[in-house]
């Protein structure tokens, strides 16, 4: 499902019109971001957690020339655990 589809199918379930379901999304998206990019947690009941976790820097392979080292840089990567809830509907 890609972004079109999922504001297809908030506009039906929500009874919005898509351009009200595609602001709602936007709007949800954008508040999850802004509150990761501030390192808050973000917890939906049922649905998951999204979290910030640093990875240190590391040695890794050039996949290139795997003989050759290259320095990873640290960063910050998104996590997700998914909730009970998104997990009995597998």
């Amino acid at each position: 499902m890609n972004k079109t589809e999922l504001v297809n199918v908030i506009a039906a379930e929500a009874k919005l019109t898509k351009v009200q379901a595609k602001e709602a999304l936007d709007a949800t998206l954008k508040a999850i971001g802004e509150a990761l990019a501030k390192g808050d947690k973000v917890a939906l009941l049922g649905f998951g957690t999204f979290g910030v976790q640093e990875r240190s820097a590391r040695m890794g392979v050039n996949p290139q020339d795997p003989k050759k080292k290259i320095k990873i840089a640290a960063k910050k990567v998104i996590k997700f655990k998914a909730g009970a809830e998104l997990n009995k509907m597998l």
